[in-house]
């Protein structure tokens, strides 16, 4: 999660990249070692103080599971975040539990070495993987996207009161444009709804993809600081549910927690695409 508001410092591009351009899957490269067995370079770009950030992890982790399953969407993916994990090499290691005809499910564990040259499992995750473009039209759905003002009316970095140098690496990789509604807490008066809204996109203009929104459902500051709550609220647990390819153009993300007790809150989160659909849900706890 964010401890800090993630805006770019540059507008999107008119064009959208081609994959070797996009920051984002140069970021996210995974190379198979061996079977089950995968190595990548994890990117300081994406840090939220030391650490980095948890949907970013999640999509490295989520492309891997692609490769090692044959069905190339994630459908449903759950996360457990055992230890913070840090810019550098790191190994992931998957595990097939079956192949099926309609959807696949793996498991997969992501692993760096410390200071004393040990390995440590840092996330380990559980996900099913099918062939979103398989799936039937049918709708039936009572969610509405969410009320958020046009992008223009929405704050960037530069409206933050200590400046951009106040905005997290990961900040300069999204173009996060904040609902002013829920952005008291950057003034000292968080509103104590526990919403936060936002427009998101790639800073390079890469176009939304189901990877992506693996990292879409945590790019926003924590719900938390609108309930009056400050610094780090590292994720424990996140579930991410796809439901369907993204249409070109930004991102509508919600955020909402209903309970902070026992030192830890949930949030609920929604990403609507460009076509108002539905395409990801989330649920995460954190600890206060």
């Amino acid at each position: 999660m964010s401890d800090a508001p993630s805006q770019a410092t540059a507008a999107p591009q008119s064009a959208p990249p081609t994959p070797a351009t996009s920051e984002f899957d140069r970021d996210t490269v995974v190379s198979t070692r061996e079977p089950g067995v995968h190595e990548t370079r994890l990117a300081p770009g994406w840090a939220i103080g030391k650490a980095l950030n948890g949907g970013y992890l999640l999509a490295v982790l989520g492309r891997a599971l692609r490769q090692a399953l044959p069905h190339p969407d994630p459908f449903s993916i759950t996360a457990h975040y055992l230890t913070a994990t840090v810019a550098g090499p790191a190994t992931i290691r998957t595990d097939v539990a079956r192949s099926g005809r309609t959807v696949s499910t793996a498991s997969a564990g992501l692993f760096q070495t410390d200071e004393h040259g040990a390995e440590v499992e840092r996330i380990r995750v559980l996900a099913t993987y099918g062939d979103l473009d398989a799936l039937t039209d049918d709708i039936r759905t009572s969610a509405r996207p969410p009320a958020i003002p046009p992008r223009e009316q929405c704050f960037r970095s530069t409206d933050h009161p200590d400046g951009a140098a106040a905005v997290p690496a990961m900040g300069h990789r999204l173009d996060l444009r904040l609902d002013p509604q829920t952005c008291g807490w950057a003034l000292g008066a968080p509103s104590m709804r526990g919403e936060m809204r936002a427009w998101l996109a790639l800073a390079d203009g890469r176009d939304p993809d189901p990877l992506s929104l693996l990292m879409a459902v945590d790019a926003l500051p924590p719900t938390g600081f609108e309930l009056g709550l400050t610094g780090w609220l590292p994720t424990v647990e996140l579930t991410v549910h796809v439901r369907a390819r993204p249409a070109p153009g930004p991102l509508r993300v919600a955020v909402t927690t209903r309970n902070l007790a026992g030192g830890f809150l949930e949030e609920d989160v929604e990403v609507w695409d460009s076509a108002d659909r539905l395409v990801a849900q989330s649920r995460q706890l954190a600890r206060a």
